[in-house]
């Protein structure tokens, strides 16, 4: 009787083993993977959609859910050094009938790299208007938020571009715009 004890344990033990192990090694070696797999998760759980957008030879990565509708889209920034995917957590407190879209900035994650590029808050506010076009989101007055740097960038781009933008939300900009 013990043994058939000890065996149950032994089998229940081993079978929770292999993915514990396989868990933990991938947490030590590939930690990128994980991650990269909790952001897959989130966006397909919350309906967003990864997508790119062209400019000439200019390549932006963005995230979106709905399609434009009566209420005004509303375009996410993100901070230095983070990315689209930042704004998983507030997405998911929207209403899904929303038309979101959630951009790289440039030089972030997808969106492209260029050492031509002029990557000041200025410049980056100006060539805003790229993606904007890009993916036609000038046809009406559009939501803009911005986090920290993209803040700062939202806000160059709605002083430069007022007739694009129907409301703006800056959420700790940082930096100094002129």
């Amino acid at each position: 009787m013990d043994l058939d004890v000890l065996n149950m344990f032994l089998i229940a033990g081993g079978t929770l083993l292999i993915p514990i192990l396989a868990f933990v090694t991938s947490f030590f070696l590939w930690p990128a993977a994980l991650i990269k797999i909790y952001y897959w998760y989130w966006r397909r759980a919350l309906g967003m959609q990864v997508k790119f957008a062209n400019y000439g030879n200019y390549r932006f990565c963005y995230t979106c859910r709905g399609r434009p509708g009566p209420k005004p889209s509303i375009l996410m920034l993100h901070g230095f050094s983070a990315h689209k995917d930042m704004w998983l957590a507030i997405a998911k407190f929207l209403p899904k009938n929303l038309h979101l879209i959630c951009v790289d900035l440039p030089g972030h994650e997808g969106t492209t790299r260029s050492p031509l590029d002029d990557y000041s808050v200025i410049g980056q506010g100006t060539g805003y208007t790229r993606f904007v076009e890009s993916i036609n989101l000038n046809k009406r007055p559009f939501h803009l938020v911005g986090t920290s740097m993209g803040g700062s960038v939202a806000g160059v781009y709605a002083a430069q571009y007022p007739k694009d933008i129907g409301s703006l939300t800056l959420i700790c900009p940082a930096g100094k715009s002129q």
